[in-house]
């Protein structure tokens, strides 16, 4: 595994170590804590396993992407090219769902269906809708429900903002990546991850600003009576520095009560307002 670390470390992977370890024991089929406490060695296939793990991830192809899954909160999703890697600072979004206990959760490009299984599965009481534009992502996503049982639990769709229905709770993680931008980001994201999920024009605010349109707000949240528990709202994941921006959208299109909430590295990473 050294020899794997030190060539992990010399292409500029961030941790090698951790790497090398995770792709050793998804090819010894074991768990990692029980190969760093008792090293076995290898058999042939396991060996031979290894090695092309280790050349792909020479080529800095996610981890993720090369073992098939990634953990996101109390679930693990099944990932491949086709979707995002789950961010532990997406969870954010899964928080604010688990703070106002909607009644209905709209998740807008939901890729792997992390947000909206997660939320499905740790509010069993809430109706949850999740979209995307891209075929690929929906069938990664449905593939993720059914595998964990919450197929209906969740409906998936087609396209951005489901017609004639309301929610109490919209939840998106957009694209949000500058062109100006895309040059400095890691080869793992760059090379592999799919650039339509990531790029989102100039200042990286096309997609939040089309949502934000007057028109898909209007069928996001229409007039509602007086029975309505609490105001409907709706939280999004913003790159760094758009947060000033993303509320200003939102107070634009008649949002009240805005704020941000930042993530571990102290980022302002998502931007909820109530309609």
């Amino acid at each position: 595994m050294s020899a794997a670390t030190d060539a992990l470390r010399a292409v500029g992977v961030e941790d090698p170590r951790l790497d090398a370890e995770v792709l050793l024991a998804e090819a010894a089929e074991m768990d990692r804590a029980e190969l760093i406490a008792d090293p076995a060695e290898l058999t042939p296939a396991a060996s031979r396993a290894f090695g092309e793990m280790v050349r792909r991830r020479l080529r800095r192809e996610p981890v993720a992407y090369i073992v098939g899954r990634k953990g996101f909160r109390h679930i693990e999703l099944a990932v491949d090219s086709r979707v995002l890697i789950p961010r532990p600072e997406t969870e954010l979004l899964v928080e604010v769902a688990l703070e106002r206990r909607p009644a209905s959760v709209l998740d807008v490009g939901t890729g792997s269906g992390a947000i909206a299984i997660a939320v499905a599965a740790e509010l069993p009481g809430c109706a949850v809708t999740a979209t995307d534009t891209s075929p690929g992502a929906l069938e990664v996503a449905r593939g993720n429900a059914a595998r964990l049982g919450l197929s209906d639990r969740v409906r998936f769709e087609a396209g951005t903002v489901p017609g004639g229905e309301g929610f109490d709770l919209v939840l998106a993680n957009l694209p949000y990546v500058a062109e100006a931008d895309w040059p400095s980001l890691q080869p793992e994201v760059a090379k592999w991850e799919p650039r339509e999920a990531l790029l989102a024009g100039a200042d990286g605010l096309d997609a939040i600003r089309a949502l934000l349109s007057p028109e898909s707000v209007g069928l996001l949240f229409p007039q509602r009576g007086q029975e309505a528990n609490a105001a409907p709202a709706l939280a999004m994941e913003v790159g760094e520095g758009q947060a000033g921006a993303v509320a200003a959208l939102l107070g634009a299109v008649g949002f009240t009560a805005i704020e941000t909430r930042r993530d571990l590295a102290g980022i302002e990473r998502v931007v909820l307002g109530e309609r």
